[in-house]
Parts: C-alpha cells; structure tokens; sequence
C-alpha cells in the first residue's frame, strides 16, 4: 500500500490522493500518519482496525483515520482503493476518532478526481475548489453502523476473537465465560466496562458487519442468514431491516441522505 511518505513534497496541498488496487488477502501491517487519513473503497470490502476498534468498509464507504492513529488493513477479496490524506488545520477537519461514512455520489467523485491530481504541481484553484467542495461535501455525510468496540483484556479479546471467526455460532454466556477462563456475572460485568455493550448486542454488531461483507460481495441473502448464524433468510431479513431500515436486497441500491 502506498502512504503519504511517497510523497517528496506534500507541504503545499491541504489534501493529497492516491489510488491503488488490492488483491484478495492483502495486509498492510499496524502503522500511523503525520496527517489524517480518508480510506475509500470504490469496490471491495476493507478490514481496518484502528486502536482497540475494529471496523469493516463496505464499497461506496469510507473510514476516517485521524492522524497518528495506529491502524492496520486487511482486505477479505480485491479492493479498488482511493487514499485522502488531509492537513487538518488547513482543511480545519479534526475528528479525534475513528468512524465509517457514507459517500454520495458527489463525494465519490470528488474524492476519485482528487486521488487522479498530480501532486507535483503547483495548486491552482481549480484544484482549490475540487477540495473546498469536497470538504464541504464529506462535513454533511452520515456516520455508518460498521464498527465494533474492542475490549483491552486479553482474555476478552480471546472471546471476540472467537465470535469475529465464527459469528454463526450460538454459544451461550456460561460457554463465552468459560472461553474467557471467567465467572459469567465478572465475564458480563467487565465486558461491559471495556466495550461499552453487552455481550449480546456485540455479538449482534459483528453479525451485521459480517453480513454487510458478504452482501457486498453479491452472495446471496440465504446463504449469508445461515453464515451469521439465522436459522431462515425470512428471520435474518426482519433483522436486517429493524437495524438498517431497508432489506439486506436493497441495502446497496438506497442513495445516500445528508
């Protein structure tokens, strides 16, 4: 993956782009930036994991990374990625946290022409009002639902891990506290305390992160309601629908609302 250090001179530019492509199990190991980073996905589904969250990137989103944000990428099939990498004072865009977005189709060429400009070059201002849009365009854009909170004991992240690499499974709070080497009520009462979610409503996130992967990569509504652990496509639909507000069949056909 390329990184803003291939730049020889970026002082100039308040906001850099670059484009590359991906093949199926890519990593990009843990690292950080001297500016904030904007990873968007024109097709493909990323992992990103940025200090204790982890997150998953459907195509058409994007994930803010703030600057000197230790971060990591992975990428589960081919991934066609555009890179923004902004001077926060200069673009006066300072999250101090990690989120996922939605991309109009505004942004989304916006974001695409940016990552095209030669960064060599003088900054004109038609390069000027390409960012300032662009800025503009991405301070309006919703959040995304595609994060789950990571909890720092060890023996906690064994539990996530477990439910990360099979989500279809149905362990119940006694086995997790068992996987975890803990009581249950100290297991419930400190995951809690470090993810901010109870065990099942976490669980829960990573189903619809799983579920969001696999849709975007057009395997079928059945197949995927049996891979997240739903006993019938009819179930993993009305729940699909309760946390999104459309069927997982529309889910990428809706427009993005400001």
């Amino acid at each position: 993956m390329k990184h803003i250090e291939s730049f020889a001179d970026f002082s100039e530019w308040p906001v850099l782009g670059l484009h590359d492509e991906y093949s199926a199990g890519f990593r990009d190991a843990p690292h950080t930036h001297t500016r904030a980073q904007l990873l968007y996905a024109c097709s493909g589904v990323m992992s990103v994991m940025v200090e204790g969250t982890s997150f998953v990137v459907p195509p058409q989103r994007a994930v803010w990374i703030p600057s000197d944000a230790e971060h990591s990428i992975s990428c589960r099939g081919p991934v066609s990625l555009r890179t923004l990498y902004f001077d926060e004072d200069a673009t006066s865009l300072v999250y101090d946290h990690c989120y996922v977005i939605e991309v109009s189709e505004l942004l989304k060429a916006l974001i695409i022409e940016i990552a095209r400009i030669e960064s060599n070059k003088k900054f004109t201002d038609r390069e000027h009002n390409i960012v300032q849009l662009m800025i503009n365009e991405l301070k309006n854009m919703p959040s995304a639902p595609y994060s789950a909170p990571m909890p720092q004991d060890h023996r906690l992240l064994r539990v996530c891990h477990t439910i990360m690499e099979q989500p279809s499974e149905t362990d119940s709070l006694d086995d997790l506290a068992k996987v975890a080497g803990m009581g249950r009520r100290t297991f419930s009462r400190l995951f809690k305390h470090e993810t901010g979610m109870g065990v099942a409503a976490w669980r829960h996130q990573i189903r619809l992160m799983e579920a969001i992967s696999q849709l975007a990569t057009g395997k079928p509504v059945t197949s995927v309601a049996f891979d997240v652990g739903y006993e019938s496509a009819s179930a993993f639909t009305a729940m699909f629908t309760r946390s999104f507000g459309v069927p997982p069949s529309q889910y990428f056909d809706r427009p993005v609302m400001a």
